[in-house]
């Protein structure tokens, strides 16, 4: 089994247009990919069951609280957004306000919606190197329509918060993570997670 993920590197003249990058996602259903800001397709392994078990519970408080506001759209890890970069991304757990969504055509929202969330949780894995999640991060903060961002290290048990224009805060075990105003109300409670 991977533990870690694998990068294939493509040639300029056999890149994928989007609609071959998704029929290929499609046909490789038990794959999580990604592509990159080059092209380059990254396959990442399947959690372990423990980080399977952890990134349920995120998604639940997620969707709870989502339910309970009305104002947008929680979305799995299994779902894909094409970023302006050119790179499409799943984030571990994601929400969109409704005004944004619902801005993108039918035909838009049955691919991987060309938009970027205005929330992403990445959960690092125990196997997952940090660098490339911040990494992941960065590029999500550099897009139109994010506001907030956590990247979750349970080896360590921090939670680092990500904002557009500004320094990375690092959280230290906390018992809570606050959505702010762009989640107002959402706590996320991380005795399910750590």
């Amino acid at each position: 089994m991977l533990s870690s993920p694998i990068v294939l590197r493509i040639l300029s003249t056999m890149q994928m247009t989007d609609d071959q990058f998704f029929e290929f996602c499609q046909i490789n259903r038990d794959l999580r990919i990604e592509r990159n800001k080059s092209g380059e397709l990254v396959i990442m392994p399947p959690t372990g069951s423990e980080t399977g078990n952890r990134e349920f519970n995120i998604l639940g408080q997620l969707w709870v609280w989502s339910e309970q506001d009305g104002t947008g759209l929680a979305f799995s890890p299994s779902t894909g957004f094409k970023l302006s970069t050119g790179a499409e991304r799943s984030p571990d757990a994601s929400w969109i306000k409704l005004e944004r969504w619902n801005a993108l055509s039918a035909e838009q929202k049955q691919k991987f919606a060309p938009i970027c969330p205005d929330f992403v949780i990445e959960l690092r894995s125990a196997s997952d190197n940090l660098k490339p999640l911040q990494e992941k991060m960065e590029e999500y903060m550099r897009e139109p329509g994010i506001q907030l961002g956590w990247l979750i290290d349970r080896k360590n048990r921090r939670v680092y918060i990500y904002r557009p224009g500004q320094e990375v805060e690092c959280l230290e075990n906390p018992a809570t993570v606050s959505g702010e105003f762009v989640l107002p109300g959402f706590i996320l409670n991380m005795s399910k997670i750590w």
